[in-house]
Parts: structure tokens; C-alpha cells; sequence
């Protein structure tokens, strides 16, 4: 994506427990001493594309005078770490090292860009074990703003950060009240009745007792798996496969795996409903490489470049050539090429070292956009350029981009073919785009938009590109791409109908807000 998406986060998981639970594997092999927090920095840095803002963990040591211990720190997962500084590292590691860890790498989709205090996990202290617990939070509470205001109006709650981590934090901390260790199941259980949005959650207490848990709907991925004594979880199954596990499995929407006294189990804490797997994290946010809800990545992103393919109606020549919008259209940009029988190059290269501008602070995205390709002419000059682009969200970048591609790489037409439909509203679980008035599409469409752009529209969107020709995909070819029945999808952003109650009242205000021009986060 070339204006790209400001995403929600990445949790991770790892505990050794008291007993076999599965056979031995790869991954279970390589824990020495007993300690498994030692693995947390490489499972985060596969959760990296997830956010680079901040990154920690928190770990369960017995024996320990901190039981519980969270080390977080702003920048990278190697930048946090210390990767570069092998003493320090390792002298983290050896600190923070321990039978048990969660942990987090952070974008703000709400609060402070670069402020330690928001980066996760939260540990919250208190003289009783059950009480003393860490968390790590992936997604975005919809109704935020109302749990807020409940929680100030009635039990007289202070709020030091601008943020629904913070709710989560006091949530669980209420639910944990009283005598007797509240069991986990039940906790979440009255949690997802108060709940409206994306949360998956990773938890840890100074019991040692621990639990991923996936929020009704399954907005995000969440994956499983256990070797030996080794369990591990994670946002994606890549960090899971990259450890060594070879069966790792989906957490089902509304269920959650909590181990306790050493032993791991399954509960389901929410009855069962219709699913809303959120379609960016196959199109654009997930890596290449993961499978999430048996589907994967990289299958759904060069089906959809078949569908492109298969609905072209632009004739091909010696001079035509597909370039993919560096890194997450090559699947789509390579597929397309090869059913349309031409070739797939690397017309734009990106420069590494610049990053993902969607996952950095709002003050260097406008510096880094600048230098984040470069076209070359020498595969470029006098070229039919088809441009494959995973989706459209902003496309303040992708016009910059278009211009090089003809003012400095001499590219004689270029028609862009979208991976995606037109993103015609804003997401409010966990994908920062929540204002209509930063979108490129919605001023396109009509008022009862039914997701298929016409010719005409099509072509007004190519002219304000600055593009020769545009082509999306509709809503019913990203169902087939992504082999899920359209109901099990979450479509807001390109239906602007929601899924819960409270994404259609944001929807609501995001008109309200466009009409009276006011800016910000409509859910904050």
C-alpha cells in the first residue's frame, strides 16, 4: 500500500507448563533453564508489521521478589531491546527471564505516539496474586467513550491516559475484586457483555495463571499451538511457525485458552455469533507468510490478482508491463501478470530503511512517504504501466507515486487495478482511518452506495489519481479471494454498515463530524 494503514497492534504469548501437553517438537527443544521469556523479542519481531511504536513484556518468575515484572520501552522491538548492544540485551533477558511472558508491539490507533506509558503490556500491582496482573491488548473498543464516561459518572474513576487500554486495565481490575480468586472464564465472560469492538487479550498474574482470548466476533487473527510443555500464542501463526511449531490452530471467535496450576484448557466465555473476520488482515496488514482462520495470506492475495486479471478489459501488448506497489500487492501484481501473460517487474523499488509510514509517528510519515520509492525508467520509459495496489484508503501518496512514475520514470499510460473495493467509511476496530473526511472514495460515490462503482465513477477516480484507468475489485470477489462467505467478513469500511451497535453509531457521527468539519478520532 502506498498511503499506508495505521494498524492496531500484535500480542504474543509463551508459557512452560507443569506437564507434557503435546509431543515434542523444534520449538519445545529450544527452551533451556525453564525460561520462555527469553523467546519473547523473536516472536515480536514477527509481529513487527503490527507496529513499531513501542514494544514490551511482562514476566511470571516464581521465586522471584517481583513475581511479576514488565519491561516496555518506545521504538522498535530491536530498538526497545537493545538489540544492537548484545550486553544490554542480554542483560534484559536475564533480568525479565522467566516460566511464563506476554507481550506487545504497539501502533496508537488511540493515545500518545511516543509516550512510554502507553506502551503495553499494563501491569497493575496489588498485595494479592490474583490482583497483581499484566496485560497486553490488541483491537479497538468501540465504545470506549461510553465506558469512559460510566466509569467516571458512577465509581468515581480517574483517567490518566487517553486510551481503552486504560478501560480494559480497570475492567479486569473490578472483575478481580473480592476474597477469592475470581475464575478467568467468568471475568471475560462479563467483560464481552460490556464490550462493543475488536479485543484480543493476552493476561498474566503474579499466580502465575495466564489466558489468550479472542473477542466474540474475531475481528483479529489470534493462533495457538503446543510442543512438548512449550504453548505459545500469537497475532499471527508466522511467529508461531518461525519458533518451530508445525500444528498451529486458529483461537476461535469467543474462546479462550487459560492455563492454570501448570495445566492449559479451553473455555468459551461468549455464546456463539456470527463472525466478523476483519478482510484487511489477508489484503494488506497480515504477513505473507501466516495463515489465519485456515486461509492463507498469500493464497487470498494472489486469488485476488487472478480476479483483476480475469476482469481486465484494457488490451495487452509488447509494451505493457505490471509493476506491484512494493511489498504487499507482489502476490496480487505477480498473478495478475501471469493469467494475463506479461511480465510482473519491479518498475518501484522501496527503500528498506524508510519503513512502514503507517506505523510511525504523524511527525515523520510526510518525510519518509517522500523518499519510500523509487522508480526506475530503465524499466519504466514508454511503458503501458498496469500498477497493482493492495487498496485505496488516503491516496495522498499513491498521486505523488503516479507522478514519478511518469515525470521521473517515463511510464507512457498507467492503469491502476486495486486489490480491494473502494474504502468508502471509516474502521473503528482497530484500523486508524475513523473520519470520512480523510478517505478518497466517499466523495465519489453516491449516498446509497451499493459497492460496485460505475464506469463514469471509475473514471472521475482515475482522473483524480492521475491515472489513465482504475479498476477495483467488488465486495462478492473479495468473499471468493479470501474463501470466506461474505457474512463471516467484517465490510464496514466498504459497505458502511457495521457489524456491532456501536460501529453504526460512530458511522453516524463520522457524517455529523464531516458536516460540521470537525477532525480527530470519532471514537475518542
Amino acid at each position: 500500500m502506498s498511503d499506508e494503514l495505521h494498524h492496531e497492534c500484535g500480542i504474543a504469548a509463551v508459557c512452560l507448563l507443569d506437564k507434557p501437553a503435546g509431543p515434542e517438537g523444534s520449538a519445545s527443544k529450544a527452551v533451556t533453564n525453564g525460561d520462555v521469556a527469553g523467546l519473547m523479542p523473536a516472536m515480536l519481531l514477527d509481529l513487527q508489521n503490527r507496529g513499531q511504536l513501542a514494544a514490551g513484556i511482562s514476566s511470571y518468575q516464581p521465586g522471584r521478589s517481583q513475581l511479576l515484572a514488565t519491561y516496555k520501552d518506545v521504538g522498535t522491538v530491536a530498538e526497545a531491546f537493545r538489540m544492537a548492544h548484545p550486553a544490554k540485551h542480554r542483560a534484559i533477558l536475564e533480568e525479565y527471564a522467566g516460566k511464563a511472558a506476554i507481550g506487545h508491539t504497539r501502533y496508537a490507533t488511540c493515545g500518545s505516539e511516543d509516550d512510554t506509558r502507553y506502551a503495553q503490556p499494563f501491569e497493575r500491582h496489588h498485595g494479592r496474586l490474583w490482583k497483581w496482573f499484566s496485560f497486553a491488548f490488541n483491537g479497538n473498543l468501540a465504545n470506549y467513550t461510553q465506558l469512559r464516561d460510566r466509569l467516571a459518572r458512577s465509581r468515581d474513576y480517574h483517567f490518566s491516559l487517553n486510551t481503552d487500554t486504560e478501560i480494559l486495565m480497570h475492567a479486569l481490575a473490578y472483575r478481580l475484586r473480592g476474597d477469592r480468586p475470581a475464575g478467568l472464564r467468568a471475568v471475560m465472560s462479563s467483560l464481552a457483555r460490556g464490550f462493543d469492538g475488536a479485543y484480543n487479550i493476552a493476561f498474566l498474574d503474579a499466580a502465575g495463571r495466564m489466558f489468550v482470548a479472542r473477542d466474540p466476533l474475531g475481528f483479529r487473527p489470534l493462533s495457538w499451538a503446543v510442543q512438548g510443555r512449550l504453548f505459545a500464542a500469537a497475532s499471527e501463526s508466522v511467529a508461531l511457525a518461525n519458533m518451530g511449531f508445525t500444528e498451529i490452530q486458529s483461537l476461535a471467535p469467543g474462546e479462550m485458552a487459560i492455563i492454570e496450576k501448570g495445566r492449559l484448557h479451553f473455555e468459551r466465555f461468549a455464546k456463539p455469533r456470527q463472525h466478523a473476520y476483519c478482510f484487511f488482515e489477508w489484503i494488506y496488514f497480515s504477513n505473507v507468510a501466516s495463515i489465519m482462520d485456515g486461509t492463507s495470506v498469500y493464497l487470498a492475495r494472489a486469488r485476488s490478482g487472478e480476479r483483476l486479471a480475469e476482469i481486465e478489459d484494457q488490451r495487452m501488448d509488447e509494451s505493457c508491463i505490471v509493476v506491484p506497489v512494493p511489498d504487499t500487492a507482489k502476490a496480487a501484481a505477480d498473478a495478475f501478470a501471469f493469467k494475463m501473460g506479461v511480465p510482473s517487474v519491479e518498475g518501484l523499488i522501496r527503500n528498506r530503511y524508510v519503513g512502514r509510514t503507517f506505523i510511525q509517528p504523524t511527525s515523520l510519515r510526510g518525510w519518509s512517504a517522500k523518499g519510500k520509492y523509487t522508480p526506475l525508467p530503465s524499466v519504466l520509459t514508454g511503458k503501458r504501466v498496469f500498477l497493482i495496489e493492495d487498496s485505496i484508503v488516503r491516496a495522498t501518496t499513491l498521486r505523488a507515486l503516479l507522478g514519478q512514475l511518469r515525470h521521473r520514470g517515463g511510464a507512457k499510460e498507467i492503469h491502476v487495478r486495486v486489490a480491494c473495493p473502494p474504502i468508502v467509511a471509516p474502521c473503528f476496530y482497530g484500523i486508524d482511518m475513523s473520519t470520512l473526511g480523510e478517505l478518497f472514495a466517499p466523495s465519489f460515490v453516491p449516498p446509497h452506495y451499493d459497492g460496485a462503482p460505475d464506469q463514469a465513477t471509475l473514471a472521475r477516480m482515475a482522473k483524480a489519481l492521475g491515472a489513465d484507468s482504475l479498476r477495483y475489485l467488488t465486495v462478492e470477489d473479495l468473499s471468493r479471494c479470501i474463501q470466506t462467505p461474505r457474512g463471516e467478513l467484517c465490510l464496514g469500511c466498504v459497505t458502511g454498515r457495521y457489524p456491532t451497535i456501536w460501529g453504526n453509531r460512530l458511522m453516524s457521527r463520522a457524517r455529523r463530524n464531516l458536516a460540521a468539519g470537525k477532525t480527530g478520532r470519532t471514537y475518542e
